[in-house]
């Protein structure tokens, strides 16, 4: 990639995950176009979106972010994720075209209330909501979960061309129960399954950040390490 695209890397800051370290990202040039056929080659090495920006962990002495995907064909069901199903079933699901919708925000401004507290997300404006969901280049669905005329969830997933990306999932926290998180990324496989896509993006998975232990619950879940996706047995979890 670095034959034809260049990368820059932003100062360091405080890290969002672990506690007393630095962090800092690469992105790719600004004045490259980006286009979801670029992103569905970056995030094949580890890129992610937030809004229209694409970037990279890329810390000094820290490799702590991994980033983490789950091939589709080597996926199964586990006990947990079958009562989730069967919990759920009175649930109904559909899919929107991306854009500001207010009864999206207001469940995702509770959402961030419960779960983010002092996180730096828990003050959110419907510019800051826009400009981290929505992209003016990506192909992204706003996948709704419903209980009867209610909405208790939302999975914002990317398509790209060989997968789909679960960017980012914001549910009703009086719902806990229902592990509604899980539902939405078992909704994701099912999407790609049947349409014979390879592969789930998950983002990043860090072994000792709690609030990502979640993503390593699903079978066949793989790490892009030294420059290479493999699957991430129980020694490297």
């Amino acid at each position: 990639m670095s034959d034809t695209l260049a990368f820059y890397q932003d100062s360091p800051h405080p890290c969002s995950y672990l506690e007393g370290r630095e962090a800092s990202n690469i992105y790719p040039d600004p004045n490259q176009p980006m286009t979801n056929a670029l992103y569905s080659h970056l995030i094949q090495y580890g890129f992610r979106r937030s809004g229209d920006l694409a970037y990279r962990p890329h810390c000094l002495n820290c490799q702590a972010c991994v980033p983490v995907r789950i091939n589709t064909a080597k996926f199964t069901l586990n006990r947990s994720q079958r009562r989730c199903l069967q919990r759920n079933q009175h649930l109904t699901v559909s899919h929107h075209s991306a854009s500001f919708n207010n009864e999206h925000y207001e469940l995702y401004c509770r959402y961030l209330a419960a779960r983010h507290i002092g996180g730096g997300m828990d003050n959110p404006t419907e510019q800051s909501y826009i400009n981290f969901l929505i992209s003016s280049w990506s192909e992204t669905s706003f996948i709704e979960i419903r209980e009867g005329k209610r909405l208790v969830a939302v999975a914002v997933t990317d398509y790209v061309q060989h997968g789909l990306s679960a960017l980012y999932t914001f549910f009703d926290p009086d719902m806990k129960a229902n592990s509604l998180g899980t539902y939405a990324i078992l909704q994701q496989i099912n999407i790609a399954q049947t349409r014979g896509f390879p592969w789930i993006y998950l983002g990043y998975w860090i072994s000792n950040c709690q609030k990502m232990k979640y993503k390593q619950n699903f079978s066949g879940i793989e790490g892009y390490i030294n420059q290479k996706w493999q699957a991430l047995n129980d020694e490297k979890l």
